[in-house]
């Protein structure tokens, strides 16, 4: 498992994500719904690593307003190798610039993050689904050109670690 900086977003578009994770489940696709007994929350990362120390990170990340009022548009649909679904923000330079400035605060505190999350390589996405059926993948797709383009505001930020129960709010 992983433990991951989210970034959440304002309640319309946590609803509208949460209705196409419906609808994804009513296609035989099995969502984000399905994991952590219904409580997972939709999201983007900014950060992930095998572990975080919470404390650390929030040391690591003082005086900074980590759930910055960003403006997310969520334009497109992407798929990652494994069958992972997701809607991807346009990343406009505020958001890189938040995510570069998280990620040097981090690795100045000698925290080791996943590779594929770093500034240059991150794609800023929303996961949907982690097992698309490939067969159903062109029906998941259709479903989430259905309800873009999705605006959205962060609107808080937290380290979570599901596995180990951790959920630490950031400020």
């Amino acid at each position: 498992m992983v433990a991951a900086l989210e970034l959440y977003l304002d309640t319309d578009a946590t609803r509208r994500i949460r209705v196409l994770w419906e609808a994804l489940e009513s296609e035989g696709v099995q969502s984000m719904r399905s994991l952590l007994e219904q409580r997972h929350r939709p999201h983007v990362s900014l950060a992930v690593a095998a572990r975080f120390d919470p404390e650390q990170v929030a040391a690591a990340l003082a005086g900074m307003r980590v759930a910055a009022p960003l403006r997310l548009e969520f334009q497109h649909a992407g798929q990652f190798v494994g069958r992972v679904l997701w809607l991807g923000p346009t990343p406009t330079a505020e958001l890189l610039g938040h995510h570069a400035q998280v990620h040097h605060r981090l690795a100045r505190a000698g925290i080791t993050l996943v590779e594929h999350y770093q500034p240059g390589r991150w794609v800023p996405h929303c996961t949907l689904s982690m097992r698309v059926p490939n067969a159903l993948m062109a029906a998941a797709v259709r479903r989430c050109l259905e309800v873009l383009p999705v605006t959205a505001m962060v609107v808080g930020a937290a380290i979570t670690d599901h596995a180990r129960g951790i959920s630490h709010p950031l400020p």
